[in-house]
């Protein structure tokens, strides 16, 4: 024993016995630290180990007592980017699911524009979609395919983007613009002006625009009590839907025999015979309504934690509520008015999208462009499923959405709750 160590006596269960304690300097002489021996970059002095369990236990981590911290990947995790006056957080899954259905819709696109009784490659396309190639291929292209192509692009952008500003906003996965009555009043609009002569030159845009505000508008004040919440927008959205049924119905019946085929046409959802008339007021339109819909879904997401939370963060709940209904609103009536209510795709886009990001709510990007892609690919089958005969696109979605439905019905009662 060398003659620098003290023994000192302590008593314990046997007693007295002679220990010789350890030789540390500093804070580290604390009763509830141990530091065990180790070799290599371990043993720098400003690594502290603290009496814990589980993964924190590791060489040159710092935890506090009892803490159990997962290790994630760092490439993984989202990241904030700050350019004032502007923030946000960067996903990069998000990202990713983005850019891939972005190169996908394009690809469908080309797909969607080389089909017809003239088949082009879809190599002659991209060059004729930048503005090369001959002049019978930039005819039958730019003229007559691309505008029908870019009205369903546009329109699904339009009705995945309303729906997931819907759903964030109910927290309900079953709410959507054709369950809560406003593509229902953009119809009855539409149809009145048809079959009554009532667009005053308006056309079936400003129409559209007019009875999908008017619904809402109706659904906001009679789900009015001292603040809306998104069950009662839910509930009033689905009997102002039912009377609006009822009134096209009616307006149907009293119509003439040509003007009732023409809205018929209209309401399954058709993109047969669209042409720029159609795609220019909605590409206007989205110029101004996506970046809106872009900012508000940031603010939307302290309502997914409830009203009270999200007052409490300093939300104003009601003002932001009333600006997505508007710009929701906005999306649907031109959507609806260039292409028709296509069945259920606002429903289904968000759904798709928010688990390919693996995301809380639906990012508003990423369901606009699967939308897009829904309503392109069921309209290439519209026209290639039943040779010589073009189905409407609407009959496309509807069959493929109806599951989707279902599928969404069984996973809400199964959580024993409204979403």
């Amino acid at each position: 024993m060398t003659p620098d160590t003290p023994l000192s006596k302590t008593t314990g269960p046997d007693g007295p016995t002679d220990t010789v304690p350890e030789k540390t300097t500093g804070p580290a002489e604390s009763t509830d630290t141990t530091l065990s021996k180790t070799t290599g970059p371990a043993e720098s002095t400003d690594t502290t180990l603290s009496k814990t369990t589980g993964p924190a236990e590791s060489a040159g981590t710092t935890a506090p007592t009892g803490a159990r911290a997962p290790l994630t990947k760092a490439a993984a995790r989202p990241f904030r980017l700050a350019f004032p006056p502007v923030s946000g957080t960067l996903r990069p899954r998000q990202l990713a699911v983005s850019a891939g259905l972005a190169v996908a819709v394009f690809a469908v696109l080309c797909w969607h524009v080389s089909i017809g009784e003239y088949g082009i490659p879809l190599a002659d396309v991209a060059r004729a979609l930048t503005g090369s190639g001959d002049a019978g291929t930039l005819l039958v292209v730019q003229e007559l395919r691309l505008p029908r192509a870019m009205t369903g692009l546009l329109a699904g952008i339009a009705f995945g983007m309303s729906g997931a500003l819907f759903q964030t906003m109910t927290r309900n996965p079953l709410a959507s613009p054709d369950m809560i009555g406003l593509t229902q009043g953009a119809g009855t609009a539409v149809v009145a002006g048809i079959v009554l002569g009532w667009d005053f030159g308006l056309g079936t845009q400003a129409l559209g625009l007019l009875g999908a505000l008017a619904s809402a508008l109706i659904v906001y004040g009679l789900a009015w009590r001292r603040g809306t919440t998104g069950y009662r927008i839910i509930l009033v959205g689905i009997g102002v839907s039912w009377i609006c049924l009822s009134a096209t119905d009616y307006l149907l019946a009293r119509g003439g025999r040509f003007q009732a085929q023409a809205a018929l046409g209209w309401l399954v959802g058709n993109l047969n015979g669209r042409d720029w008339q159609q795609a220019a007021p909605l590409a206007y339109a989205l110029v101004v309504l996506v970046p809106a819909a872009l900012l508000i879904g940031r603010l939307m997401r302290t309502l997914q934690l409830g009203d009270d939370v999200a007052k409490g963060l300093g939300t104003r709940v009601q003002a932001v509520r009333l600006t997505v209904l508007l710009t929701g609103v906005g999306l649907v009536a031109f959507a609806t008015a260039a292409a028709g209510p296509v069945a259920f795709v606002a429903l289904a886009a968000p759904q798709i999208a928010q688990r390919l990001c693996r995301t809380a709510w639906p990012p508003p990007l990423a369901a606009g462009l699967t939308g897009a892609l829904v309503v392109l690919a069921s309209d290439v089958l519209a026209r290639e499923l039943i040779p010589g005969t073009e189905l409407p696109v609407g009959i496309v979605t509807g069959v493929l959405g109806a599951p989707v439905l279902l599928w969404l019905l069984i996973r809400v009662n199964r959580a024993g709750s409204g979403g």
